[in-house]
């Protein structure tokens, strides 16, 4: 049972207050006026009352005038102050003299922890021990000890805690602390799940198709990060909240105030999206606009009506969005396709050169290397001359041995010469290079080539050229891809002929026109396929780029030949192995599926899912190192990444030749342009 304890000096004037309540102040100052009087009882009591005890006649008269002044002044106290007074006397007492007092002497009572009790008024008070300090514990009964006595008693606890109650306190005070470590490595390894979850978001985001190429510049960074702009543009949209309603009160006055407030404050917010770029008239503006919606909310404010106003500008605010991505996409799209004007001027001038060169300077030296499958052959189709130039410079730049290295580059007739002249006059070191015009394949007619058949028909023409007439910019976006040229292109449909365009060669390496070697590839061609036609580096993780994202499962011909779940995998840097290609048919199988899929039923565009499916158990999948891909859409790829990776390849729509490629990977790409190269600076061409 919890007993009142506290720890009295000899001088313990504080513990007076415990027990008198309110009356002790007063009662306080009483004794401080009469302690002389306490002082000559306490002096008479130790001899004269001794006497009177013992029937002594010459002190009588003394002793009981003493007894009853005392008993007079006893009686002016309460129950508690009597026994704040008895413990003063005991302590007077006990403290008087170690030398008369023999066995109450301090020392005694210390050293063989002893104890001292009696009672007052039925009250027990016991004397529990005395520390080094002179220090009296005394025990006042069965009532909770407050905050003050709780502290002195932490003081003494040393001197009456039990060994077995200190390795309890102990064991609790390691579990405490034990716990309070748990939780924080807790709080840590859930924001470490929660950074990690942020990271696996962003990578899954498609931004192709957001078509907002500008995010992730760094004046658009933080828009309405700064509190004034935050403020204004909030102010802005209760003030067209308030119009609207004060216009359906016939509230004529306040509603052409409230228009005119809200004109003023957006010209003071302008295009600004920073404190900084605010104009100075403002904070003027902020302050009038805040009368003037505090005045509207006075007349006008109805918590139905103002919910009411605001949900209806948030649905057409969020169609105006939906409108805006549309379009956004669209432009996007467009300049993703179109060709910058200076590498149209660098394709104009190469060709004007070429048609002037004489024919017998038209001619690549090497052409016996051409069909020496001992040699490394490398096949490239673009209509991007700058493009086919990185790539063919980084390749031998990085080669050991560059003239072990072929390039086989086709193109169209419009760049044909262009692209001529360019190596022509800018050959590629040891290494031999030869271009060729893809009209000029007679045998790629419309009678062995499905696309071309399916082109020429009326129905794909209206899919691709007209693409149902879009009146807009918004309407045409989702019909624009389908009229992407290098859908249109055969030098996109070439990669499915490479056995007929080579014939005597039995290993090429495919590239895109949008990526940059960074390490020698000669390595590749030491790679065991393992009896697989097609070598690729696998894009699929968890869910993403799988074959269910590029084929059409509800039709019976896809459902029952293939899994949906199955690793897609990416063009722009392929191994092919044209022996057996040859062997499996892989060009008949590309026809096959081709002509199924004549109403696009199978899927929509491009190349990589009929790549998919043509290939399909015929790819060997290659180390990642090899290629690593998204640098035209991706602006969370590691930079430890990139510059360990073989190839590094710019497949989406921020193309590094475009002023909305990304700044940050684009360096990669234009180390290999000589901007200096006079071609280049008459068509204004630079970083």
């Amino acid at each position: 049972m919890a007993s009142k304890r506290g720890l009295l000096s000899a001088t313990a004037a504080q513990r007076g207050r415990a027990g008198g309540g309110s009356r002790l102040p007063v009662l306080f100052v009483i004794f401080l006026f009469l302690s002389p009087v306490l002082f000559f009882f306490s002096r008479g009591l130790r001899g004269a009352d001794l006497e009177i005890i013992s029937g002594g006649s010459g002190q009588q008269d003394v002793g009981w005038r003493e007894r009853i002044a005392l008993q007079q002044f006893k009686s002016l106290f309460s129950k508690e102050e009597k026994i704040f007074y008895s413990i003063l006397q005991v302590i007077d007492v006990i403290a008087a003299s170690t030398n008369d007092m023999g066995p109450y002497s301090l020392d005694h009572f210390r050293k063989n922890n002893l104890s001292v009790s009696w009672k007052i008024d039925g009250q027990e008070i016991r004397v529990d021990s005395i520390s080094e300090k002179n220090q009296i514990i005394v025990d006042l009964g069965k009532e909770k000890p407050d905050r003050e006595e709780v502290k002195l008693m932490d003081d003494s606890s040393q001197f009456t805690d039990s060994p077995t109650k200190r390795a309890r306190r102990q064991l609790r005070e390691k579990k405490r602390e034990k716990r309070a470590a748990q939780l924080l490595q807790q709080d840590d390894d859930i924001l470490i799940k929660l950074e990690n979850a942020a990271i696996e978001r962003s990578k899954s985001v498609d931004t192709s198709v957001l078509g907002k190429y500008s995010i992730w510049r760094k004046e658009n960074e933080n828009e309405n990060s700064d509190a004034t702009v935050r403020l204004m543009r909030d102010q802005m949209i209760m003030a067209r909240a308030y119009i609207g309603i004060a216009k359906m009160k016939n509230k004529l006055d306040l509603y052409h105030e409230l228009q005119t407030r809200l004109k003023e404050s957006q010209r003071a917010l302008g295009e600004a999206s920073t404190d900084a770029d605010l104009h100075r008239s403002a904070p003027d503006k902020i302050k009038s606009m805040g009368q003037i919606l505090s005045k509207a909310k006075e007349q006008l404010y109805d918590c139905k009506l103002v919910t009411g106003k605001l949900r209806a500008m948030l649905q057409s605010a969020d169609e105006e969005v939906r409108g805006l991505k549309k379009q956004s996409t669209f432009l996007s799209q467009l300049a993703a396709k179109t060709i910058p004007n200076g590498i149209h001027c660098l394709s104009l001038r190469l060709t004007i050169d070429y048609h002037l060169l004489p024919l017998e300077k038209r001619k690549f030296p090497g052409s016996e290397n051409l069909e020496n499958p001992n040699l490394y052959h490398y096949a490239l189709f673009s209509d991007n001359v700058l493009a086919a130039s990185v790539v063919v410079n980084s390749t031998i730049v990085n080669a050991k041995d560059p003239s072990k290295h072929v390039f086989h580059l086709v193109t169209d007739k419009l760049n044909f010469g262009a692209m001529n002249m360019w190596f022509l006059s800018n050959p590629p070191g040891k290494a031999t290079v030869h271009v060729e015009n893809v009209d000029e394949f007679k045998w790629l007619n419309s009678s062995y080539c499905p696309v071309l058949r399916q082109l020429e028909s009326a129905a794909m023409k209206e899919y691709y050229f007209k693409a149902g007439h879009p009146t807009t910019l918004s309407s045409g976006a989702s019909n624009l891809k389908y009229r992407n040229p290098k859908y249109l292109s055969m030098l996109n449909h070439l990669r499915f002929y490479l056995p007929q365009v080579y014939p005597k060669l039995e290993k090429i390496l495919f590239l895109d026109d949008d990526i940059v070697v960074q390490k020698d590839l000669t390595g590749l061609w030491r790679v065991d396929l393992h009896g697989k036609v097609n070598g690729a580096v696998e894009t699929c993780g968890e869910s993403f780029h799988r074959f269910d994202k590029y084929l059409n499962f509800s039709n019976p011909h896809i459902a029952r030949k293939f899994d949906p779940n199955a690793c897609g995998w990416a063009y722009g840097m392929n191994m092919f192995d044209l022996k057996e290609w040859k062997k499996r048919d892989i060009t008949g199988i590309y026809h096959k599926w081709q002509n199924l899929n004549e109403e696009r039923l199978l899927w929509k565009l491009g190349t990589l899912p009929p790549g998919l499916i043509t290939f399909y158990g015929l790819t060997h999948p290659l180390d990642k190192s090899w290629h690593v891909l998204g640098l035209g859409y991706n602006p969370s790829i590691d930079r430890s990444e990139i510059e360990n990776a073989a190839v590094i390849h710019y497949n989406g729509n921020m193309k590094p030749w475009l002023e909305l490629a990304m700044t940050k990977y684009r360096g990669y790409w234009t180390k290999y342009i000589k901007y200096n190269h006079p071609y280049l600076r008459q068509c204004k061409l630079n970083e």
